[in-house]
């Protein structure tokens, strides 16, 4: 089975890697070729020097690890494929900077998919999203395409306009959450069912089902067990008492969202700017490198992990993140667990950005939402959550409303002439967003950014 990666230069690839080399399966439903795409060749050389070493220290006992071929020819890439993991970041970290800058400026919090900052990176993305999605229709139109390239949500479901079902989003923040839940409750993570519901980066917990039994209640009645990890010291238990679910640590954003600004506001560097940097310096190592590769991937994987969102945790009171939950897997395993399910019509459960059918009332069937879904060898359909609370549906609805007038922006953007529509699509997605306070301010953002009238 061979698999496409594209972003196959970025920083986390060797994560996936590691996955595939962990998996014993029969080649029937095993990766054994991997191919790696990227516009930048010197990112493809370093990140070989890294899985060059991961393969040789590979335990003895285990079928060969998948062969490895690097390109910068996208049609190459794809020719002959049978699942397309797209992990691309467009404009590099220093559009990721700029994102989270121009907001800043502005008073608004600038993130990477979350308020402006997510729609800049949107609109940046989509265009060169779909014409991905179009080669992978003309060239591997039988190819699974698992999408991690944020904003998660809005880059899937525009790419679904192409490929349809066949494109599933994957994130790594619900199973995070899910699992630090059951250990919290002293339950085997892999025993439990989850009840989660929302779109990328904006969802909830509602239920922690062990043996027949929901114990989410358990769980918000005990305040030392719920402020044990990562959500309840973000949020705190009265919070989460209230909410009656635990978020998603991304709505850290919308319930503190004052205290994020400003603890982002007085940082040094925001995320992009630091990781902009600190990647730098570990490609030149890595290619300069004779051996040592793998290690230095290692200690800036470790820094990376260690200081995730660490201006949301710095406004929450200060802590640090458990050792747990820094090994820095998540959606490599993830992406595995789709690959094996569709392969080997081994059915199985995992939450995932898929087009909503019927799952969640209230939203249309075409919007890309994020719940548990039933996956096989027919691909993932999305299990029915019941009925949402006021509160989270209109979220959903409003953040919707934003992933589609940046959808339409970017199309727009596409089509000569059309400056005027790109425009103002690009100013109800941002003025329409809950974190952005002033249409003006919106203008100002796009302007900034380039979107000019």
């Amino acid at each position: 089975m061979r698999l496409t990666v594209l972003g196959g230069g970025g920083f986390r690839m060797p994560l996936v890697y590691r996955a595939l080399l962990e998996d014993a399966g029969d080649d029937a439903g095993r990766c054994t070729e991997l191919m790696l795409y990227d516009t930048d060749r010197h990112r493809l050389d370093a990140i070989g020097a890294v899985l060059a070493e991961q393969a040789k220290d590979r335990p003895a006992g285990l079928p060969a690890a998948p062969s490895v071929r690097a390109t910068t020819d996208l049609d190459d890439a794809l020719r002959g494929t049978d699942f397309v993991f797209s992990a691309i970041r467009v404009g590099g970290l220093d559009g990721r900077a700029s994102d989270e800058r121009i907001p800043l400026g502005e008073g608004v919090l600038g993130q990477e998919t979350v308020g402006a900052g997510g729609v800049l990176y949107g609109l940046r993305t989509l265009p060169v999203a779909t014409r991905i999605a179009e080669r992978i229709a003309a060239v591997a139109p039988d190819a699974w395409v698992i999408n991690f390239t944020n904003p998660a949500g809005m880059v899937t479901e525009a790419m679904r306009r192409v490929l349809g079902d066949r494109v599933i989003g994957i994130c790594d923040s619900p199973v995070g959450l899910c699992r630090r839940a059951a250990r919290a409750l002293g339950a085997d993570p892999d025993r439990a069912v989850y009840d989660y519901v929302g779109l990328n980066h904006l969802g909830w917990l509602r239920r922690v089902v062990v043996d027949g039994r929901d114990r989410m209640p358990e769980l918000l009645a005990d305040a030392g067990a719920l402020e044990s990890f990562e959500e309840g010291k973000l949020f705190g238990a009265e919070w989460l008492r209230s909410l009656g679910a635990l978020p998603n640590e991304y709505l850290h954003y919308y319930y503190f969202n004052r205290e994020a600004v400003a603890a982002i506001r007085q940082a040094t560097a925001t995320r992009g700017e630091f990781l902009r940097e600190q990647q730098a310096r570990f490609y030149e190592t890595a290619r300069a490198a004779d051996g040592g590769a793998l290690a230095a991937w290692e200690r800036t994987r470790l820094e990376r992990e260690t200081t995730y969102m660490a201006a949301s945790r710095e406004a929450s009171g200060g802590w640090e993140r458990d050792s747990c939950d820094l090994d820095g897997g998540g959606y490599d395993r993830i992406a595995l667990a789709i690959m094996r399910a569709i392969a080997r019509d081994e059915r199985t459960t995992l939450i995932l950005n898929v087009g909503n059918r019927t799952a969640v009332p209230g939203l249309d069937e075409d919007a890309v939402v994020e719940v548990p879904c039933l996956v096989d060898a027919g691909g993932a359909r999305p299990m029915a959550t019941g009925a949402v609370a006021p509160d989270q549906l209109g979220l959903m609805l409003s953040l919707k409303a934003v992933e589609r007038s940046t959808i339409e922006a970017a199309g727009a953007a596409e089509i000569a002439g059309a400056g005027g529509a790109a425009r103002s699509a690009a100013l109800r997605a941002l003025a329409l967003h809950p974190l952005v306070d002033s249409v003006n301010v919106a203008g100002r953002i796009l302007d900034a950014a380039g979107y000019r009238r």
